[in-house]
């Protein structure tokens, strides 16, 4: 009998069929879901051709995904792991420090992939890493850009620690999740068949901007048409503070546009994990039917927007409406709760909710 992880090396799914599995989660983002698909279509290839004739010409497709916060990074790459079914960990950038240094060593990124792999160093190779916050580990000292100078242990060093993972090697990680290392068993990792995403903000460079090139400032200019997406290029991510050799090690380079308003409505009733959804499930648990007005919904749409916070702001608005509700549902008698718009805008202008 077939072992399941032999089964998934024998079937590797089409760039269409990782499409639309993560079509299923992730609103919006089109273009980057297809460049994703490809790009993770490609690893996969790459991983099998080289367990079967142990070299190959194809090259690591890692990735770096440039969009504003609430756009949906993460979310693509934490549903692309679940697509793939393979290990996920989720690191910060801004935790790690170059080695020798107090702070975690890039190697504790690989750790926190043997823990979610249940230690099975097999599997772990095979996972994904997810890097987010890369914008801040820009250089912070601009004055040499051969990288001489002061050290910057924390942004450059960072990076520097990064290209070896990055490209491939075979690392020594502690089995505990602690940062001491001299506490831990150890254990050989080969990252070479690891798929790194890094994902940042990098806002200086991706915000609003006017057909000059300028960003537009005084009243209303929140309320202006947004500006078609303009990409990135190499250049001006070296200029912002990013390596060349750690741009080099992330071949595919994905920029995400901020979600509209109909896509965010999209966000909180269309995905299977809706977090609408959840509240349904969740109060249908003690036998109470609840249902959501389109105008609440775009209210709670509007209220995310006007802070900037993306469809990551719309559980933290949802929490605060919901509270009262949840608070007394339990003791209700009546089986049937509709949330509707005049309730909605009740609540959030007495929220005041810092996102």
């Amino acid at each position: 009998m077939e072992t399941s992880a032999r089964r998934r090396e024998d079937a590797i799914p089409t760039p269409r069929e990782i499409y639309s599995r993560l079509d299923r989660y992730v609103i919006g983002q089109e273009d980057a879901k297809r460049t994703v698909a490809i790009a993770a279509y490609r690893h996969l290839k790459r991983v099998a051709a080289r367990k079967e004739r142990g070299a190959t010409l194809l090259k690591k497709s890692n990735l770096l995904l440039i969009g504003p916060t609430g756009c949906g990074k993460t979310h693509i790459a934490s549903k692309l792991a679940g697509a793939l079914s393979v290990p996920f960990a989720a690191v910060d950038a801004t935790e790690y420090t170059e080695a020798g240094y107090y702070g975690k060593d890039v190697e504790m990124m690989v750790a926190d992939l043997l823990l979610r792999a249940e230690h099975s160093v097999e599997e772990a190779q095979r996972g994904i890493v997810f890097i987010d916050e890369v914008d801040k580990i820009a250089r912070r000292s601009q004055g040499m850009k051969n990288g001489a100078g002061a050290r910057d242990i924390g942004g450059e060093g960072v990076q520097q620690a990064l290209l070896k993972l990055l490209e491939g090697r075979e690392v020594v990680v502690p089995l505990g999740p602690s940062q001491q290392w001299g506490r831990s068993d150890f254990v050989q990792v080969d990252t070479r068949d690891i798929l790194f995403i890094c994902a940042g903000a990098f806002s200086d460079l991706t915000g609003a901007l006017d057909d000059e090139g300028r960003r537009p400032v005084g009243f209303g200019a929140l309320e202006r048409p947004a500006a078609p997406l303009r990409r990135l290029s190499i250049k001006q991510l070296v200029e912002f503070g990013m390596l060349p050799e750690f741009l080099g090690r992330l071949p595919v380079i994905v920029q995400l546009g901020a979600l509209s308003e109909e896509e965010l409505l999209s966000v909180l009733t269309d995905p299977p994990d809706a977090i609408t959804k959840e509240y349904c499930e969740l109060l249908a648990l003690d036998g109470i039917e609840l249902e959501f007005s389109r105008g609440a919904l775009e209210e709670v749409v509007r209220y995310s927007l006007e802070r900037g916070a993306g469809a990551r702001g719309l559980r933290a608005v949802l929490e605060h409406l919901m509270a009262e509700v949840m608070f007394e549902a339990p003791e209700r008698k009546r089986r049937m709760l509709r949330v509707d718009e005049a309730f909605t805008r009740r609540r959030l202008r007495e929220a005041q909710l810092s996102l």
